[in-house]
């Protein structure tokens, strides 16, 4: 099957020319890493987690998390965990085979790894249709093709997000992909719709939580203040993959808001970029 883009013209741009050109917007852009960055081979990063909304807003932000992974090297999978949106799918979605199109070329889904990972759960369901639509995995896939075409994915939307489910989730990542040269992305933005200033001080009680690599931690802040963080489940099991797999400490990159980039602080979307290594 392919899934055709559902946000190119919206999200980002529809021709290729000019989604490029506003990647390397993002890039050299005030809030973001200042530079393009060349690629690497060291292979250290286990996870990393990146904003999803449109790049005019969260772009930047999300574009330090794209100089992390390209600076590192490119892995020959990504495992891709974002929120569901649209309400379509089961609780846990994944696409096992064909390919995603953006304007920048396909991407092949990794069937061999996707098999394996649907024998590691048993609530990990086949289901294309909660994909669809869904923008959160969608996005990220510009910012890697800029760099690289020779790589392949597997989505997992989570509609699921409690705790437990993120465990099953992160520990079958870990036993799926071991021996195997995988990234895991965890698509999430984090307080929605708060003033600027409440918004910056819950998001970094959630982030200090993440960045220790403590999931339990990160829910009981995510409780205690209230944070509409709509990405919670696949951090969660990233942070328990990335662990499982290895890391042993995580790093923030970046934390903008969109009022950073609207001028507009008095009701804003937060947005990090962090990795796991």
């Amino acid at each position: 099957m392919k899934r055709n883009p559902a946000v190119a013209g919206t999200f980002y741009e529809a021709e290729a020319d000019t989604l490029k050109k506003r990647i390397e917007w993002c890039f050299h852009h005030k809030l973001g890493p200042g530079k393009i960055p060349e690629i690497g081979d060291e292979r250290r990063l286990k996870a990393a987690i990146a904003p999803h909304a449109g790049y005019i807003y969260s772009g930047p932000v999300a574009a330090h998390t794209y100089q992390a992974i390209a600076a590192d090297g490119f892995p020959e999978t990504f495992i891709i965990l974002c929120p569901n949106h649209t309400g379509m799918g089961s609780g846990i979605s994944m696409m096992p085979e064909g390919e995603w199109i953006t304007p920048l070329g396909s991407v092949k889904i990794d069937e061999e790894l996707a098999t394996e990972l649907l024998e590691a759960s048993e609530i990990i369901d086949i289901d294309e249709s909660a994909h669809l639509g869904e923008h959160s995995c969608e996005v990220h896939l510009p910012f890697l093709q800029y760099f690289n075409q020779d790589f392949k994915i597997v989505p997992i939307c989570m509609w699921m997000q409690d705790l437990e489910t993120a465990k099953e989730i992160g520990n079958a990542i870990t036993n799926a992909s071991k021996g195997k040269d995988v990234l895991i992305i965890a698509s999430t933005d984090f307080t929605h719709y708060e003033p600027a200033e409440v918004a910056y001080k819950n998001d970094q009680k959630v982030l200090e939580a993440i960045i220790s690599l403590d999931e339990n931690r990160m829910y009981e802040r995510i409780y205690q203040y209230n944070v509409s963080m709509c990405g919670y489940g696949p951090v969660a099991a990233s942070i328990i993959a990335a662990r499982g797999l290895g890391a042993t400490r995580g790093r923030l990159l970046k934390y903008a808001t969109s009022g950073d980039m609207t001028g507009d602080n008095s009701s804003v979307v937060g947005y990090a970029s962090a990795i796991l290594e």
